[in-house]
């Protein structure tokens, strides 16, 4: 398996905001990953909702989350609620339908952490664009290699 960028996925240095998320936690296993979105989309429903995957490399903790909305209750939904930290993010844009689109995650997450030096203080995060649609997110230290990027 590669650990090259795919030339369809470009990469690209971002800013981002921190995110308000509530969250479900578990190891870093895709079938109990699997059931976990089950459970969150059957809790807070779909239409209008973002999602987003966090992993943590250091503690292999992998969270579904979705972004909070004013009305939201994390308590009475039986949900964590935390922060998705924001700053300087490498970002490559997946698509493709699921399921096979999930499996490009991995690798590109793999290749991105050659092509930049990851902030392990951070998490990697999925953000769930659309249905066909993924950005992978890198959070990257400052380095003369990150600014190569910003500006190449």
């Amino acid at each position: 398996m590669s650990e090259r960028i795919p030339d369809d996925v470009a990469a690209m240095l971002i800013e981002r905001d921190e995110t308000q998320v509530m969250f479900l936690r578990t190891t870093d296993d895709p079938a109990k990953i699997g059931g976990l979105w089950e459970r969150l989309e059957a809790l807070v429903g779909l239409r209008g909702r973002k999602f987003f995957g966090a992993f943590d490399a250091s503690t292999r903790e992998y969270r579904v989350c979705v972004q909070v909305r004013e009305d939201d209750d994390p308590s009475a939904l039986g949900l964590e609620s935390g922060t998705l930290p924001g700053g300087r993010y490498l970002r490559a844009r997946l698509r493709g339908e699921p399921p096979e689109v999930y499996e490009r995650i991995g690798p590109t997450f793999a290749a991105l952490v050659k092509a930049a030096r990851p902030d392990e203080t951070r998490p990697s995060i999925e953000f769930y664009r659309h249905r066909d649609e993924i950005d992978l997110l890198l959070p990257v230290a400052e380095s003369p290699a990150a600014s190569h990027l910003a500006n190449g």
